[in-house]
């Protein structure tokens, strides 16, 4: 029996590819003449970068920038040689990580850092940058990254430069001086309607990976759906999203292009938008980036089974993470493909998506203790599947 394992990280727990040892393991333990091939996945996701490093046998580059608050770190990005491809994660400088519980505040958190890693990329002569957009703590639509980059952003002569509620009172949005005169056509500069997003001739192919299908505003946006995560207080929601707002509609009448309703624009705090509106990235599925990164769907195809998991099963499976895009193809491609998870939603329609969902939580068993077990569970998930079959 030939069998595929493709699983996400169990976040806070195991990587994707201790996931996918593991559960190798436990299938050996019943199956010892399978033969089992193991490809570590993500969706856009942290561990994006890691995992394509890996299927494209890429190298690892540091640099320094600055995390949410202002400090100066120490970040890196996976560097692969042939193509000259950067593939970062905007956590890395921009992440819920990278900040204490008692530091998570949305309307001073930054994207600047990110700026930075693309600057730093940009130096190095990367043909394509590759940016993962998960796990972010900030809410600024991109407005730190693009200060990064040498945009000005002004409410009258004044700059602004501090917290992402000074947007409320933004007039106008200057351009980087490497576009002025070179890349804009002095025409389009005086009637201030732009053809491309400013800096996406100066800029390698930027594609923004994500693992949501949120706009920018709204109900359904950044703010009022992932601000709560990020310790946005009610009366901060609605100052964020006033402040995206006033972004989006300066954008517009700035550039003569709006993105702010576009799938994928409020993935990490707006930074979609930004590098659509700022930089002309392309989102696009991060499952999809990584899965063709992987060469997912040729390993799929010769094999009789696919297993896949990720920390918890629920709703949000369905749009856009790894399982249900490992799923998806496993359909289509004719196998059938099971899930092992730390846990799992009673969920019909979730649930239906796979042959069989093994969940690592036990009666009684407490969530700290469910994740310092992740490894032993997912041995034990694992041997049972196989001795299913």
């Amino acid at each position: 029996m030939r069998i595929l394992i493709a699983p996400d990280k169990f976040k806070g727990s195991l990587s994707a590819r201790e996931v996918a040892e593991n559960i190798a393991n436990g299938l050996h333990d019943a199956l010892p003449d399978a033969e089992i091939e193991i490809v570590p996945m993500a969706d856009g996701g942290e561990g994006t970068a890691e995992v394509i490093c890996d299927a494209r046998r890429g190298s690892w580059l540091r640099c320094k920038a600055h995390d949410p608050l202002g400090r100066e770190i120490d970040v890196r990005y996976a560097w692969v040689e042939n193509g000259k491809l950067a593939v970062m994660e905007m956590s890395e400088a921009a992440g819920m990580r990278r900040l204490s519980e008692s530091e998570h505040d949305p309307v001073r958190a930054s994207t600047f850092g990110v700026g930075e890693m693309l600057l730093n990329a940009i130096s190095r002569g990367a043909n394509e940058i590759v940016i993962g957009l998960g796990g972010s703590a900030t809410d600024d639509g991109g407005f730190g990254m693009a200060r990064a980059l040498g945009f000005q952003f002004l409410s009258g002569a004044k700059e602004l430069t501090g917290n992402v509620s000074e947007l409320a009172k933004l007039t106008e949005i200057v351009l980087p001086e490497q576009v002025v005169g070179a890349l804009v056509p002095s025409a389009q500069l005086r009637s201030r309607r732009l053809t491309q997003p400013p800096l996406q001739r100066a800029l390698p192919k930027v594609i923004a990976a994500v693992d949501v299908k949120n706009p920018l505003l709204g109900e359904n946006g950044a703010t009022r759906v992932f601000g709560p995560q990020k310790g946005a207080s009610k009366d901060q929601i609605d100052t964020l999203e006033r402040a995206l707002t006033e972004l989006a509609d300066v954008v517009a009448k700035e550039f003569g292009f709006d993105y702010r309703n576009e799938p994928g624009a409020g993935a990490a705090g707006g930074l979609g938008f930004g590098l659509m509106s700022f930089c002309g990235a392309k989102i696009r599925p991060g499952f999809d980036v990584v899965a063709e990164s992987a060469e997912l769907e040729a390993k799929m195809r010769d094999v009789d089974l696919v297993i896949t998991g990720e920390g918890t099963l629920d709703r949000q499976t369905l749009e856009g993470k790894t399982p249900a895009g490992v799923a998806r193809l496993a359909r289509r491609l004719g196998k059938p493909v099971f899930a092992i998870v730390g846990r799992a939603a009673k969920d019909r329609e979730v649930r239906d998506v796979f042959d069989g969902v093994y969940e690592n939580a036990r009666p009684g068993m407490s969530q700290e203790e469910n994740m310092k077990r992740a490894a032993e569970l997912l041995r034990e998930n694992a041997h049972e599947l196989a001795n299913g079959l």
